[in-house]
C-alpha cells in the first residue's frame, strides 16, 4: 500500500496561483495512477485532474483546464498540482488519490487517499 500526505495549501487572492504536493511513501509510487480530487462543504467529492504512471498522460475536469497543470516526480515520490488564476470557486479541501487500475474521474475507484490540504481563494 502507499501513504499520502498532501501540503501547500493555504490562503490566496482571486487570480492567484498555489502549488499542491503529494508525497508518497510506501509502496513503488510509479506503479500507482494518480488522481486530485477536492470537496468543498456540502458537495460531492470532485475530480480536478490525474496522471498515469509515467506521467505522459494527463487528464483535467472540465472546471479546470487552462489553469491548473498536474505533473509528478518519481524520482522523488511526489505529485503535484499547478493552480493558476484562482477563483472563489476553487475553495475546497484538496485530496491526492492513488489507484493500481488505471486514471478515473469517479473518486470510488481510488483506493488509497491523503488527509487533504485545504485552499480558500479570497473575492
Amino acid at each position: 500500500q502507499v501513504q499520502l500526505v498532501e501540503s501547500g495549501g493555504g490562503l490566496v487572492q482571486t487570480g492567484g496561483s498555489l502549488k499542491l504536493s503529494c508525497a508518497a511513501s510506501g509502496r513503488t509510487f510509479s506503479s500507482y495512477f494518480m488522481g486530485w480530487f477536492r470537496q468543498a462543504p456540502g458537495k460531492v467529492r470532485e475530480f480536478v485532474a490525474g496522471i498515469n504512471r509515467s506521467g505522459a498522460g494527463t487528464y483535467y475536469g472540465d472546471s479546470v483546464k487552462g489553469r491548473f497543470t498536474i505533473s509528478r516526480d518519481n524520482a522523488k515520490n511526489t505529485l503535484y498540482l499547478q493552480m493558476n488564476s484562482l477563483e472563489p470557486e476553487d475553495t475546497a479541501r484538496y485530496y491526492c488519490a492513488a489507484n493500481v487500475e488505471r486514471v478515473a474521474s469517479n473518486f470510488l475507484e481510488y483506493r488509497y487517499w491523503g488527509q487533504g490540504t485545504q485552499v480558500t481563494v479570497s473575492s
